[in-house]
């Protein structure tokens, strides 16, 4: 047998692998489950007793040779692949980069805060879970609103409630707890309501609010600024209207129509057939929302606007589907490589 052993340790010694094929042929051989030692070690009962010890002392050196021997292949193997990821191969073809691209609501999110950072808006933030008091009860909600209830907010904690707000509302109740006016201020962010998803609806959206608080501030001030605002997000020739409505934190309040981007104002079922479409609502904001700001009404007024940026997007590109906007399909987004 010793011709044996001395037959496979000079095998062992020589075995050279330039891949993972052969890396894995030598470990079947001479290192797996059932290899080539292993049998050996099994012919051990047919040893003569007297010759038992230096059998087993040669299998077992031959078993750590192999052992030996598969790691100093393995290190081999790791180098050889390191060293070719050092030097790559210069005459392959070279790989085309694809530049990305900003994402449409993204493109209108900036658009918006420029347009209002030029006549002195600044921009703030707040958090996406808020307590009652800064998403209904300090913005004048009635506690029979239905907003309060279950079926149009997430509630994360009933009495006391906390929920993820409906609104970037909240947002200006903090800025006037705890600024001076004047006050210029645009609040961008998501808000979330439960709403069935359609191509005109989702549960997750993004909103853009504007205050103006100071002293004098009148009607005409906040329909000059959202004239201002249609005309540089849109085109000049973009028509604008104020329809009377109800909100619980502004008194007057209107809605704020422009004329269709995608029909022009000849009717189609995004306008649904009027020849308007609604962009968001406003006001000026009401003395008691001022009161629980610790503002005085009688020395200052307000106003403030909301708009939805998806809204505002698919009026902006001519989009029909709200539900492109998350659907991470590489087709729609490539449109808007040049934004």
């Amino acid at each position: 047998m010793s011709d044996r052993f001395k037959e496979l340790a000079e095998e062992i010694k020589s075995f050279s692998v330039s891949n993972d094929e052969q890396l894995e042929s030598y470990r079947l051989r001479f290192i797996g489950r059932k290899n080539i030692i292993g049998d050996l070690f099994a012919q051990m009962r047919d040893v003569p007793n007297e010759e038992k010890k230096a059998f087993g002392q040669s299998v077992n050196e031959l078993k750590n040779l192999a052992q030996e021997k598969f790691q100093e292949l393995i290190n081999g193997l790791n180098s050889r692949e390191a060293e070719e990821e050092d030097h790559p191969d210069l005459t392959l073809p070279p790989v085309d980069n694809e530049f990305g691209s900003i994402h449409p609501l993204t493109a209108t999110r900036q658009r918006f805060i420029q347009i209002f950072e030029r006549i002195g808006f600044n921009v703030s933030s707040g958090p996406e879970i808020e307590d009652d008091w800064h998403n209904f009860t300090a913005l004048n909600f009635p506690e029979n609103h239905p907003a309060r209830e279950m079926q149009d907010t997430f509630f994360i904690e009933k009495n006391p409630d906390i929920a993820l707000r409906t609104h970037t509302s909240s947002v200006q109740i903090r800025v006037m707890e705890n600024e001076k006016p004047p006050i210029r201020t645009l609040s961008p962010g998501r808000v979330f309501r439960n709403e069935a998803i359609s191509a005109r609806a989702h549960c997750v959206f993004h909103q853009m609010e504007g205050l103006y608080i100071d002293k004098n501030v009148s009607f005409a001030d906040l329909k000059q600024t959202l004239y201002h605002f249609v005309k540089e997000m849109f085109t000049k020739d973009t028509k604008i209207r104020f329809r009377p409505s109800y909100f619980p934190f502004t008194e007057p309040s209107a809605e704020i129509d422009i004329s269709c981007q995608i029909c022009h104002g000849d009717g189609c079922n995004i306008c649904k057939y009027t020849g308007w479409v609604e962009i968001g609502g406003s006001g000026m904001v009401d003395p008691n929302v001022l009161k629980n700001c610790g503002i005085d009404p009688e020395e200052y007024s307000g106003f403030a606007f909301g708009m939805g940026i998806e809204r505002i997007t698919m009026l902006r590109y001519g989009i029909k589907d709200l539900r492109l906007f998350t659907e991470n399909d590489v087709r729609f987004l490539k449109q808007f490589n040049s934004l």
